[in-house]
């Protein structure tokens, strides 16, 4: 099975919807984990939107990339244009993309909604394409 990983700068919004998007479309498929340049909380707006779909992402944790070993995954996605302040052996694995996708935090509900929703359909192509 193959291991994604969804990386952002504090691993409190765009990769917990990420993570959670990829665990529920992406079941018995991949195996998915999410981090950031630093840990810090899963923002409680982001639970609220995903909830509002029927998708749980209270169990899912805030972890630092160092926590983790680049070998381990095939896949690594960046959501907010960090992808240049990875680690080189982050970028180098099969597929390496970064999305520079909007931060929502601090921002109305309204762009949460929609990062959201930008997140999931790129997470499906995604799926798709590790499929392959």
């Amino acid at each position: 099975m193959k291991k994604l990983m969804f990386v952002c700068k504090r691993n409190s919004c765009r990769s917990q919807m990420a993570e959670g998007f990829a665990k529920t479309l992406g079941k018995d498929k991949i195996e998915v984990t999410s981090s950031g340049l630093e840990a810090s909380r899963v923002h409680p707006v982001a639970i609220q939107v995903m909830d509002e779909i029927g998708i749980n992402i209270t169990d899912q944790t805030s972890d630092a990339l160092l926590d983790f070993d680049p070998d381990n995954y095939d896949a690594v996605i960046s959501l907010c244009g960090c992808g240049v302040n990875l680690p080189q052996e982050w970028v180098l694995r099969d597929i390496f993309e970064d999305w520079e996708l909007d931060d929502p935090d601090g921002k109305p509900i309204e762009t949460f909604y929609r990062v959201r929703d930008e997140i999931k359909a790129k997470v499906a192509e995604l799926i798709k394409k590790m499929e392959q």
